[in-house]
């Protein structure tokens, strides 16, 4: 009797959990970042908070011991959030200039059609907000328009 091979299929990112250094700066910091970027808080118990947007879920909790950490070392390199288009890219970095956050990489255009801002949260993690294919897509559209009208 042949056997069937069984594979599972993700279908997005549900959650990532980090540990934090200062539960009250972080969830300050990430309170203000995620109202900027369209989220509510999803669920809230003693020490942990997660945020979401409908599709993406977001949590921070108090870290055991009280390293910080680096860029480089073992685990998360970074999170990115997908945004809408540049100009969401642009008033994110208008948000962390506002709010006095670290940007490491300011907006701009990182590879072909990539168009991102680097920052990092209150324990050196570093975040992104970015848009990718927005000009590709400006240039299908039109392209498809000049086909549409001969």
């Amino acid at each position: 009797m042949p056997t069937s091979k069984v594979t599972s299929k993700v279908v997005g990112i549900d959650h990532i959990s980090i540990r934090v250094s200062d539960y009250k700066k972080s969830k300050e910091f990430y309170g203000k970042l995620f109202e900027h970027l369209g989220f509510e808080v999803s669920d809230e118990y003693p020490n942990t908070i997660g945020w979401t947007n409908g599709r993406t879920r977001y949590w921070i909790a108090p870290a055991e011991g009280r390293q910080k950490y680096r860029i480089g070392d073992v685990g998360l390199h970074h999170y990115a959030f997908e945004l809408r288009s540049r100009r969401d890219v642009d008033a994110l970095q208008g948000f962390l200039e506002g709010h006095g956050v670290r940007i490491i990489d300011p907006a701009g255009e990182y590879y072909e059609d990539y168009y991102a801002v680097f920052f990092l949260d209150p324990d050196g993690i570093k975040l992104e907000g970015m848009k990718y294919g927005e000009l590709t897509a400006k240039k299908k559209r039109a392209r498809a328009r000049r086909n549409k009208a001969k």
